[in-house]
Parts: structure tokens; sequence; C-alpha cells
């Protein structure tokens, strides 16, 4: 807590309610469980599938069904956060949370893994825009920035230990371990909710459950083209089916939320271009993050040979600055244009993006070290910046839906990044291993670049010959560079972008 002082957060007083420091610290301690149930499961999924028989399509759906509910509950975890209290949505964001992850430790099936992450994602988007909704309630002026500095900080937290913690919880005691470090996790912070005062937004009426229903079936849609895409092919009639479902659910929802009078996603708000970046910056910084932090403990399991100790261990320049900069970050937005760190951020990452090319089956600390950490530091520097930005837009009673709205648009980003993600690595894999070993058909080649893109590469060789291995993981590999071009681009648009766009003057508020 000394250290949270001498950051500026426990004054002045008149940017703050009474008890601003237990409240930070409760909201912190909730979000450091969210990336660890990213990370920690990344790492552990080539021994979790292993253990549970898991097909490729069913390993994939561990990271999606978590992400997809996740996303499409955000919105309305942030209207109910508005209209019944945010302490309420967070003591029960953190209940469901626990109860799932508890569920994942102990069946013995891949498929009731599955479910229990999809319902751990609806427990987690409970805790994230109830969290933040409670800080923008809680701090003002100078005292929010540095609070979300912190809030940032806490995730980075999570993102810098998870896969060295996960890796050698796999390697000690067993991948069961990660799911229930959050249990633990979780315990602890059910100690603290209850003592958080309640807020809530006064005009807040009743759910928009059209505007959830028809967003969830959308999202939900996308990720199923994107994972059973490359097995069942992109051109067959469920994958076609899937995406026109998807589009016709976003259709229906754009339309509903146009009718409601009090709609969970304010369509009015993208009127102001400024908001409109501010909430689609995480599709450039987190989206190649995250893509990074699922496959590259994978790509260094399987083709690279490592442990998973050892493969978390070599994440730690990617993931170190985003526990570190977040509090700075916070303090120097106090004094620099926001658009000028933000775009700055993207192209740090647009920068580390290009130089992963380096990346290769055998590379080590020396030749990754570097544009990890360039990559870190642009992700680190945007933390918790992006979530006071965002709450900022708008008025403070309306602070649930506008956290709602951003991580929305965040963890959305994520989830088509994992999904999307997976679908180009698997797919440009098994295009580079076509022909290249003998005896291999098409479906084949689709199944090992599967298992290759899991880290689950010496399961599906079986009796292929000696050779499949190398052509494995160069075709890998050639995919994995691909993949960081296609980010350093995107990260370079967002970052053109948000410092053409973003005006800072309208971040303090609405008149």
């Amino acid at each position: 807590m000394s250290v949270l002082a001498e950051q500026g957060l426990a004054a002045p007083r008149e940017n703050r309610a009474p008890g601003g420091l237990p409240i930070l610290l409760a909201v912190a301690l909730a979000s450091v469980m969210l990336p660890l149930t990213v990370t920690g499961p990344a790492v552990a999924l080539p021994a979790l599938a292993t253990d549970l028989g898991a097909g490729v399509g069913a390993a994939q759906w561990v990271q999606n069904a978590y992400g997809v509910t996740f996303a499409a509950c955000l919105l309305a975890a942030g209207g109910l956060a508005d209209r019944f209290g945010r302490r309420r949505v967070l003591l029960v964001g953190v209940q469901v949370f626990v109860a799932m992850s508890l569920v994942c430790a102990l069946v013995p099936n891949i498929v009731l893994v599955d479910v229990a992450r999809a319902l751990q994602g609806v427990g987690a988007a409970g805790v994230l825009t109830s969290g933040a909704a409670i800080l923008a309630a809680t701090f003002d002026g100078p005292a929010r920035a540095r609070a979300f500095g912190v809030l940032g900080a806490s995730f980075g937290f999570g993102l810098a230990l998870g896969p060295l913690v996960a890796g050698a919880l796999v390697a000690s005691v067993g991948w069961r371990a990660v799911f229930l470090l959050n249990v633990v996790l979780g315990l602890v912070v059910l100690t603290l909710v209850p003592r958080l005062p309640e807020s809530r937004d006064p005009a807040a009426r009743r759910v928009d459950w059209g505007g959830l229903v028809t967003f969830s079936g959308g999202l939900a849609l996308l990720a199923l083209y994107f994972v059973e895409g490359p097995e069942q092919g992109w051109t067959g009639a469920a994958a076609i089916g899937s995406l026109i479902g998807s589009a016709l659910c976003m259709l229906l929802f754009v339309l509903v939320e146009l009718r409601v009078e009090r709609p969970m996603f304010d369509l009015s708000l993208f009127r102001r271009p400024t908001f409109v970046v501010v909430v689609c910056q995480p599709f450039t910084i987190t989206f190649g993050f995250v893509v990074l932090l699922v496959y590259l403990p994978q790509y260094l399991q399987g083709a690279g040979g490592r442990s998973a100790t050892e493969a978390g261990a070599l994440l730690l320049p990617l993931t170190l600055p985003v526990l570190a900069l977040p509090l700075i970050a916070g303090r120097i937005a106090a004094r620099l244009p926001l658009r000028v760190m933000l775009a700055a951020s993207s192209a740090l990452i647009a920068a580390g993006s290009l130089w992963l090319v380096v990346l290769r089956p055998d590379a080590g600390w020396a030749q990754l070290a570097a544009p990890l950490a360039v990559f870190g530091i642009g992700v680190g520097s945007a933390f918790g910046v992006m979530d006071n930005a965002a709450v900022s837009v708008v008025p403070v009673e309306r602070s649930g839906m506008a956290s709602g709205i951003f991580n929305t648009m965040r963890i959305t980003g994520e989830s088509v990044a994992i999904a999307g993600a997976g679908a180009l690595l698997a797919g440009l894999s098994a295009a580079g291993l076509h022909g290249r070993v003998p005896g291999l058909d098409a479906a084949g080649e689709r199944a090992l670049a599967g298992g290759a893109v899991q880290g689950r590469l010496d399961e599906q060789l079986g009796a292929l010959p000696s050779g499949a291995r190398g052509a494995a993981a160069d075709a890998l590999t050639s995919a994995m560079h691909t993949g960081f071009v296609v980010l350093a681009v995107l990260a370079l648009i967002g970052a053109v972008t948000t410092y053409a766009v973003v005006r800072d003057r309208e971040l303090a508020g609405p008149s």
C-alpha cells in the first residue's frame, strides 16, 4: 500500500472518495485473475489436451469459449452494474469465476472444460466492467488517471507472471494447478468485495436483452467460423452458414440498439470520432499482444521442443514491460497528449512485430529479447491509459456503459485475434506442408498443422517419417512470420489513425 501512496493515489483527497485505497486494492486483485486465465491455459494447453485426449477443434475451444462469452457479456454486465449496483455485479462475477475455475481443475472431460470456460467468461465480464466503473465512480481528475494506471498494472502483473508461473505449475504439479491458482486468488478477493461501497446509475432501466442475444450470437458464430474453418473447409456449408449467421446477428444487433430507448451499446457515442478511435484502440494494441501470449508458448513447446517453464520464461521480455509501465504511463498521461502516447504505443508494436521475423525454433533469449521488449513496451505504455480515456468521454453515471463498450471492443478484438490467428496459422502451415511429407494426405496435413499450432507436434507425428517434424516446424515458422507482418501493418494503421483523429479536449468528459 505504501507504493500506491507514493504514486499519489492516496492524495489529493478532493480527487477521490473516502476509502479509495481499499477500493483500489480490491479491484486490482480482482483484475489480476483475468489475464491469468488467458495466459495460464495457453501455456497449459498442450498438456491439458494430451491428458484429456482432446482433438484440435475441442482443444481450441478452451481459449475461444472463454473469449466469446467474456466479450459477449461485457455490455450486459455493464448495464447490470449501472442498474443493480457495481459492487453486487463484481461479487457475483467473482463467485462465478472462482466456481468455474474449480470445475476446470477437477473435471475429466474436455467438453466439460470447454463449458466451464464459457461460464468462466461470463463471470469475468462482471468482474471487468464493474471494477472499472467502481474506479470511475470513486476517483476523479489526476487521481483517476493514476487509479487506472494501477488497474493497467494489475493486468500487467497477471500477464507478466502468468506464462512463467503457469509453466512452473505445469512442470511441477500439472495443468490443473493453473486453474486452482485462480481459485485461491478469487477467495481472497471475495473477502474484500463486501467492504466496498455500492454505486449505480439512478437513471438505469431494464437490461437490453435483445442487444445481448443478437451480439452474443453474432460473436459466437464468428468464432465458430474461425475454429471449424481450417478443419471443415472455409467454403463448406457449415463455415459459410456461420459467417452469414454472424453478419445477420450483427445487423439485427444494430437495428435493436437503434430502437431501444436506453441501449446497452449507445450508438450515438459513435458520432464522436475520438470515441470511435479510443474504443477501437484495443484492436491495434491488444490484438497482437494476445496472439503472442497464446501462440508463442505453444510454438516454443511444440516446434522449439522446450518445456512449459522455459517457454514461459522466454516471454518475460514481452510481459514485464506490461507490468512496470502502466503506473508510469498513468503519470505521464496527466502531462502529455493522449493521442501522442497511444500513437507511439502502436508504432512500437509495429516495430516489434516486424523485428519478430527473427523467430526460429531454436531461437533463444539473445534473438527474442529485444523484439519482444519493444512490443511489450508498446503494449504496457497504453494499458490503463486506454481505459481512462474511454470512461472520460461520458458522464460518470454512465461509466458502466462506457466501460462495457470499451472492454467489449477489447475482448472482442482478443477473441477474434485468438480464433483468427489460430485459423491463419493452421491454414498457412497446412499449405506449407503440402507435398513435403510422404504418405500424408490433405486431411493429415491439416491435422499435423493444427497440432503444431497448439504445441502438440510430437503427439501428431505418430508413425510419420522423421523429416515430418522439421517440415512442420518450418511451415509453422513461416506462418508465424506472415502473422507478424500482418500485425505490424495493423498497428501502423492504428498509430496513424490515432494521431490524426483523437482530440484530447474531448477526453475530459462531455459538456
